[in-house]
């Protein structure tokens, strides 16, 4: 028998969410409480979102007990845990319904007119971000989803009230094909999550299904500037929507660049929209922020509030996010993983005056490192110094017996550390006065970067 997750988010129904300290399920057990249900969860480990949760009387057990599912009418699990979990082992065997949390958030987005989604390989947080705060300069009190924290609302989610929701829809698992997008942002399509997808053909097939999505009355925003996008949508029975630097139906006019920092007029239909002035760097996020523009043109939103709402945008979490000082050089951390965004990261850095850049880089999977791994040789030799820490494993175990000590040996003068404290030394013993250092990677290679910071206090 097939279940309806419609049928079980409604009041005082009661969900169980596996995983409940994730990055997405804290505010969905939020977003769920919302809306009326009991909600209770369970996670591996205790941590500062499983506290924060608990003074919301959301019950957190540590730990996957099978007992810790009675009493649930349904039962919401991360991507991340399968059906040998005692959890869900337990619920499928009581006969309680399972279901993906890309569902949930699914379902969620059925009660909002507008449900903004923005996909691509690169640059979803930060143009989700974008776009929140657009709406809100809007004062449109829109619902949130991102897969990281935004320092304007100290979280990575916000509940609104107002009539559109904007969610970050990530394609790993095809997750996004369980939403409901009316405005379906995509603005990239690249090779990566090759542990699932078999090749980019298959992304691009993901793509342009989750471009499908969209209603008739909706709109697909679309990056003209890449290929494979526009190559996946390619004769879409839908309205598209196409933003670049230069072509397109929203472009950029008259970009101009002060410290690293751009400043451009976003032109619609060959007519002037909104003067705007980033408080980020980079090409990248030029485009980044005409996807942004464009996605809130679409539903209405007026050029003052593209123009208030980007200015006042600085960057989310873990997006070239500055994290101290130690001895004169000035630490960053990003997110970048793959070679495209750490491209896109070295690229922009190099414009921004500093006498050098130290680059400290923790590749994320052992399967991204492989399928990628001369793209990343190629990339990584752009810093003036590259500092490689051992390969996070997130979820892959290593059979493929690969180490960051492989592509140190590929670049010269890179400096491998098989552990994080050994980084942080490492980067001690560097630095100077001048110098630009960045802790890059999906994984824990953040906690270098603050433990040079605090080193130096």
């Amino acid at each position: 028998m097939a279940f309806s997750i419609q049928d079980y988010i409604r009041p005082d129904r009661r969900a169980h969410l596996v995983g409940i300290g994730g990055v997405s399920m804290s505010p969905l057990a939020e977003v769920l409480q919302g809306r009326g249900l009991i909600v209770t969860g369970s996670d591996l480990h205790e941590s500062d979102t499983v506290a924060h949760l608990r003074t919301l009387g959301i019950p957190v057990t540590i730990g996957h007990l099978p007992q810790s599912v009675e009493g649930a009418d349904c039962v919401i699990r991360t991507a991340a845990v399968h059906d040998d979990n005692p959890e869900i082992a337990a619920a499928l065997q009581a006969g309680i319904p399972v279901f993906e949390r890309a569902q949930a958030w699914g379902a969620i987005m059925r009660h909002y007119q507008n449900a903004l989604c923005v996909a691509g390989t690169h640059g979803k947080t930060t143009t989700t971000s974008m776009c929140t705060h657009i709406f809100l300069a809007a004062q449109r009190d829109p619902s949130v989803m991102i897969g990281g924290v935004l320092p304007a609302l100290g979280a990575g989610h916000r509940v609104g009230h107002g009539d559109t929701i904007i969610l970050e829809s990530c394609e790993y698992c095809n997750s996004f094909l369980s939403f409901f997008p009316t405005v379906a942002v995509i603005l990239n399509v690249d090779a990566d999550h090759l542990d699932f997808f078999k090749d980019l053909e298959d992304i691009k097939h993901s793509f342009r299904r989750f471009a499908q999505l969209v209603p008739q009355e909706g709109f697909v925003v679309a990056d003209a500037d890449d290929e494979n996008t526009m190559d996946a949508l390619k004769d879409l029975d839908r309205t598209v929507v196409t933003f670049g630097l230069e072509q397109g139906d929203v472009h950029a006019a008259n970009l101009t660049w002060e410290k690293g920092f751009p400043s451009f007029d976003v032109i619609i239909g060959e007519k002037p929209f909104a003067r705007v002035a980033l408080s980020v760097p980079g090409i990248h996020n030029v485009g980044n922020a005409l996807a942004a523009a464009a996605a809130a043109h679409c539903l209405g939103v007026p050029a003052a509030a593209v123009e208030e709402g980007l200015a006042a945008f600085h960057g989310a979490g873990r997006r070239f996010e500055k994290k101290g000082e130690y001895r004169g050089a000035m630490v960053y951390d990003d997110y970048a993983h793959h070679p495209q965004e750490l491209h896109a990261l070295l690229s922009t850095v190099k414009g921004l005056g500093y006498k050098r850049v130290i680059c400290a880089f923790q590749p994320h999977t052992y399967t991204r490192t492989h399928e990628l791994f001369d793209e990343f040789v190629q990339v990584l030799k752009l810093p003036d110094v590259t500092v490689l820490a051992e390969i996070f494993a997130a979820r892959e175990q290593n059979t493929l017996n690969i180490s960051s000590n492989d592509l140190a040996r590929q670049i010269p003068g890179a400096i491998f550390c098989p552990t994080l404290e050994e980084v942080t030394q490492t980067l001690q013993e560097l630095a100077r006065p001048g110098d630009l250092i960045l802790t890059v990677g999906a994984g824990d290679i953040y906690l270098a970067g603050e433990a040079l910071v605090k080193a130096g206090e």
